[in-house]
């Protein structure tokens, strides 16, 4: 049996922001055994922004949980700054696809309660608040309710509160999933905008492919179950970035060659769905 492929980095384990290393998870279930991931490695440097991208069914969630610290009982580790870390970490702030923004709380308040938790001063509560709520694109905004914003402006509040106590990796899970095409866009320019004033190493779980071009230093195709690393894309492109780059020949090429990855991956898991469908499973 051929041996899965491994994507590291160039750089070691000291230099990175985050290294996942032979990562592999397996549920029991009713007929036997379930393998969501088979030995994924790879590394993530200070201040660079990856995107992992795969078809339904790779694993994709079930990474971004391990990685956050949701999810244990793994084969592998996963580490920050070369020290492995088992559970949730500071180090580590996670924004998911499901709204988060507190109802009862104003735009602001949401973004002042992970230091109302750590006891910070009100006034630096207030100031860093409005400090990132600017920085997200919501300055004006500060005392609306989240039913008064739009889901796009919700997810932005969402952001700027996991910004709020400075984790070094940002880890995000399909964020703007249920947003339209043009609203993705605008708010992956303000994320590549936020990334790169604060340097923030991130970490983007994501199906779609313009998404994951237009904001990444790298993008991690993975297999369909059982997820691998089927290829690393390194995405050339100029930065600073914003949508505009969509219309460039070089985006296109990118976009054409990860599907090409994606549509092998995908064909594989719905030819197995309709087998075992056939099958009576």
């Amino acid at each position: 049996m051929a041996q899965p492929a491994r994507f590291p980095a160039p750089e070691t384990a000291a230099q990175a922001a985050l290294e996942v290393d032979g990562l592999s998870k397996r549920y029991a279930v009713a007929d036997g055994e379930l393998v969501a991931l088979e030995d994924i490695s790879f590394t993530v440097k200070p201040g660079e922004f990856l995107s992992v991208i795969g078809p339904s069914g790779c694993g994709k969630t079930t990474l971004f949980n391990i990685v956050g610290g949701l999810v244990g009982g793994y084969q592998g580790s996963v580490k920050v700054r070369g020290e492995e870390i088992t559970g949730s970490h500071r180090a580590i702030g996670m924004v998911f696809q499901e709204e988060s923004a507190f109802p009862w709380r104003n735009a602001r308040e949401n973004v002042e309660f992970p230091l109302e938790i750590a006891g910070r001063p009100k006034d630096e509560r207030r100031a860093r608040a409005d400090r990132l709520l600017k920085l997200v694109g919501l300055e004006g905004f500060e005392r609306r309710y989240p039913a008064e914003l739009s889901g796009g402006m919700r997810q932005r509040i969402a952001i700027a509160r996991t910004l709020a106590f400075e984790p070094e990796i940002l880890l995000m899970d399909e964020p703007f999933a249920a947003l339209d095409e043009q609203t993705r866009l605008l708010l992956g320019d303000k994320l590549l905008q936020i990334q790169q004033e604060l340097r923030q190493t991130s970490l983007l779980i994501t199906h779609n492919i313009t998404e994951a071009v237009q904001l990444s230093d790298r993008v991690l195709v993975m297999t369909y179950r059982p997820g691998r690393v089927k290829r690393m894309v390194e995405i050339d492109l100029p930065r600073p970035r914003s949508s505009e780059v969509l219309e460039s020949d070089a985006f296109g090429h990118y976009v054409a060659a990860i599907w090409s990855d994606l549509r092998e991956e995908a064909s594989r898991g719905m030819s197995e769905t309709e087998d075992l469908a056939r099958r009576g499973h």
